[in-house]
């Protein structure tokens, strides 16, 4: 698997590449995100990790160019001493499918990459479509339609409710949401859910009488046609 380090602190990138090569990784580092459209185009990479401040231009802006040049199916880990809510929502929708927040043990930083490269394979391997009610998803295109109109959707919202409709008319806790789209195996406080969740009523239910995604006041969220 080749994976690409875009990392400006020289140790970090050292640090990250030892270690990925001591498990059969392939590796290539760059400082900084001038050069690295013309190398994806170029060299096959399976992954990006991607840190947020680097120099000329940032990982967030870098992350754009990269999903916008076509890139839309390599997953991108962004790393952030930058742990607000806001920066981290600013990081997903920008087309990053993770976020690792610094400093870090090198045993989380394999365990998001696997959890990625899982995710990688079973979108992979999976061609049906979804639906509830008038939405429905194409797992392909990755978009949303609703009553026939498409729904353009980030990386994370298309995880969030691919996993939902998967599940529909199951209430599906916190953990169990946080878990399987962010790979966060505890509550750690943070509201990136809530926040997810408002962005997909916005775009799904807006302007619609039935609304599809529902709370479940202390339990969780749920995807059904019914109230």
């Amino acid at each position: 698997m080749n994976v690409l380090v875009i990392e400006d602190e020289v140790n970090v990138a050292a640090f990250i590449k030892k270690g990925l090569e001591e498990e059969n990784y392939q590796v290539e580092t760059v400082q900084d995100g001038m050069s690295v459209l013309a190398l994806l185009g170029v060299k096959p990479i399976d992954l990006i990790i991607l840190d947020i401040i680097l120099p000329g231009i940032n990982g967030i802006e870098l992350c754009k160019k990269i999903r916008q040049n076509g890139f839309k199916d390599v997953p991108v880990l962004m790393l952030t001493a930058l742990n607000s809510t806001d920066d981290v929502v600013k990081g997903l929708n920008a087309g990053a499918d993770d976020y690792l927040a610094k400093p870090f043990k090198f045993a989380e930083l394999l365990a998001r990459i696997n959890a990625l490269t899982r995710r990688m394979n079973l979108t992979q391997n999976q061609e049906e479509n979804l639906q509830v009610a008038d939405l429905k998803l194409d797992r392909n295109a990755k978009v949303a339609i609703r009553a026939g109109k498409e729904i353009k959707l980030t990386s994370t919202e298309y995880r969030l409710l691919e996993h939902l409709m998967i599940n529909k008319r199951k209430v599906l806790s916190r953990s169990d949401l946080l878990e399987n789209v962010w790979d966060i195996r505890f509550d750690v406080g943070t509201n990136v859910l809530d926040v997810y969740v408002n962005y997909l009523r916005n775009k799904i239910d807006k302007g619609f009488d039935t609304k599809l995604i529902q709370t479940v006041i202390g339990m969780g969220y749920v995807i059904k046609d019914e109230t």
